[in-house]
């Protein structure tokens, strides 16, 4: 049998009280007696009780992360971030893809008290803010991404509109003048298109240039290779392209060098996402980095503060910061210092 908080407190010479503010994290314990208490309850291998603990508390210490897409790789990344996030508070994560069903989101939202979590972080692309004040099921939630601004529910997401700006606007100061847009999509699929268009269209006017634009359905490799075929065979095509995310970029670049160009010096390319499959392409791709560890920690400090009950506020919009990822595909090769 596994030591007791009895026995932690008989070793560190404190109150079993005192050993149970230090193992769930209370503050309003002296240094020196906390040091003493996790000393003992390293020396006797105490474990908590988790299950019991959350059984008092009207918990099950389970949380879910429901999302679009695991194979893609940005998506995989915020979800490791989310776990750690998560862990930090002694929570489980189970993980939920919709594939962006309106269907399955629908089945999600209505859903999860039957699933026994405590609170549900979600993504969703074909769900709307009229559907989202429809739902029938009380669990805390806190949604990610670009879908649904100002809705009923607390919400993290980055700047989409500023960031693909900043971008446009590195393409502009390259000198580049015919740049492209590559990922335009029907606003009912997602809030992040459009979003990634107007910081485009943004800068584009800002300069007195001319629009290029590429259609896409998804978000994906395959997609941004036939887009880039296409703007390659107008009349006039690009010299410089912004990919709405990174999959679509690595699509496009290996499109433009399958023609027999080069990147960057005859078409310059630039993501956003910053997954790491371009840190390792051949150019690098430029792009835009989300803090995706900061909006992982974001998501689930919201949730907490719904789940202690110490957040009757409104919804909450919440910003991450992201930063530009400079790299060959725009400014050419760099080699490694040695």
């Amino acid at each position: 049998m596994g030591a007791s908080l009895r026995d932690v407190a008989e070793l560190a010479g404190v109150s079993v009280k005192t050993v149970s503010n230090v193992v769930n994290g209370y503050t309003h314990v002296s240094p020196a007696t906390r040091l003493k208490v996790e000393d003992a309850l390293t020396r006797l291998g105490y474990r908590p009780n988790l299950s019991a603990r959350n059984l008092r508390q009207g918990r099950t210490g389970v949380i879910a992360l429901a999302l679009p897409e695991l194979d893609a790789p940005y998506f995989a990344e915020l979800s490791r971030f989310v776990i750690q996030a998560a862990a930090e508070h002694r929570w489980l994560v189970v993980i939920e893809q919709t594939d962006g069903s309106l269907r399955r989101e629908r089945q999600v939202l209505d859903g999860v008290r039957d699933h026994r979590v405590d609170g549900l972080i979600f993504s969703p692309i074909s769900i709307g803010a009229d559907e989202l004040a429809a739902r029938t099921d009380d669990t805390a939630l806190v949604l990610l991404g670009e879908r649904i601004y100002d809705g009923p529910a607390d919400h993290v997401a980055i700047d989409n509109v500023r960031a693909a700006r900043d971008i446009t606007e590195h393409l502009i100061g390259l000198g580049r003048t015919r740049i492209a847009a590559l990922g335009v999509q029907d606003q009912s699929v997602s809030g992040t298109s459009p979003l990634r268009l107007a910081g485009y269209r943004e800068a584009i006017a800002a300069h007195g240039l001319a629009e290029f634009t590429a259609e896409v359905e998804r978000f994906q490799r395959a997609e941004g290779a036939a887009a880039m075929t296409r703007l390659l065979r107008s009349p006039s095509p690009p010299d410089a392209v912004f990919c709405f995310n990174d999959l679509l970029a690595l699509g496009a670049m290996r499109a433009v060098l399958a023609s027999g160009l080069r990147v960057p010096e005859d078409v310059a390319l630039a993501g956003l996402d910053d997954i790491e499959d371009g840190r390792y392409s051949t150019p690098t791709l430029t792009t835009v980095a989300p803090d995706k560890a900061q909006l992982a920690g974001m998501a689930v400090d919201l949730l907490k503060l719904r789940l202690d009950g110490r957040s009757a506020r409104p919804p909450k919009e919440m910003r991450a910061g992201y930063r530009l990822m400079i790299r060959e595909s725009t400014t050419g090769f760099r080699p490694a210092p040695v």
